[in-house]
């Protein structure tokens, strides 16, 4: 039988990790005038704010920029990703064929391409796109397949038994039992997808908080630098917790089952 939390437990669990942000931003803020260290070298959090407070509308419209990339991203490996592992799923010689080049394609770096899809594409919106589409593809189509595989065959004999069909077994059964790792692979993949397409603005780009960051770089400008890691941060932590709200609304049900 699992041990009852206590009533501070309960409490004091959701403020462990702002407390830890907090500890940690303040020691930064006290440690930097302390080591005598300069703006140029490593700018306060006091300073990275007021700099994101002066120049919001700038990172605001290079934010927009990024966003767009990643959900434009995470929205095609969503569409490639769950076909992709239905067929590796349902059909065994495709999985013989595309499971080998799919790993093939995942231990490759994602950077080294970047200057190609750049040759091919241009420097619009594709190759940032298509970098953030590239790197959170496989997670999704691997927890989608691990999800599908993870239903108990007796369950299947059973619903068969009843006259099920394999579309009604799949949307009943298959389907809910594989929601959950299948949203810990989007989980992933969104983080994933923030990766891609700053490293895509890196390429090649005009746009795009990345694109801010590069700028920064030319100037010596730390603080807009560490202002645009953390819009970075922001986007990623926005997009993680929306999946997350989806996963509570959609694996709810299953989970109170238990």
């Amino acid at each position: 039988m699992p041990k009852r939390r206590s009533f501070a437990q309960r409490a004091l669990e959701p403020l462990a990790a702002p407390g830890l942000a907090l500890l940690v931003l303040c020691a930064w803020q006290v440690a930097v005038p302390f080591f005598g260290l300069s703006e140029f070298v490593l700018p306060t959090p006091w300073q990275i704010a007021g700099r994101m407070v002066s120049d919001f509308p700038l990172l605001l419209s290079n934010g927009y920029v990024t966003l767009f990339e990643v959900l434009a991203g995470f929205a095609c490996a969503i569409a490639g990703g769950v076909p992709t592992a239905l067929a590796i799923f349902y059909s065994r010689p495709f999985e013989r064929a595309v499971y080998p080049l799919l790993i093939a394609l995942q231990t490759v770096p994602k950077i080294v391409l970047a200057p190609l899809l750049v040759l091919y594409m241009g420097y619009g919106w594709a190759p940032k796109i298509f970098l953030a589409f590239l790197i959170a593809y496989f997670p999704i189509v691997i927890s989608t397949v691990v999800g599908l595989q993870t239903l108990e065959p007796g369950m299947v004999n059973l619903v068969r038994s009843m006259g099920a069909s394999e579309a009604q077994t799949f949307w009943k059964i298959r389907l809910p039992a594989a929601l959950p790792s299948i949203f810990g692979g989007f989980k992933v993949a969104i983080a994933l997808a923030v990766i891609g397409a700053v490293i895509g603005e890196y390429v090649a780009a005009e746009r795009g908080l990345g694109y801010l960051q590069l700028q920064a770089n030319a100037k010596f400008d730390t603080t807009l630098n560490f202002a645009s890691v953390v819009m970075v941060s922001l986007i990623g932590v926005l997009l993680y917790s929306a999946v997350m709200f989806f996963e509570r609304r959609l694996v709810y049900r299953r989970e109170a089952a238990h």
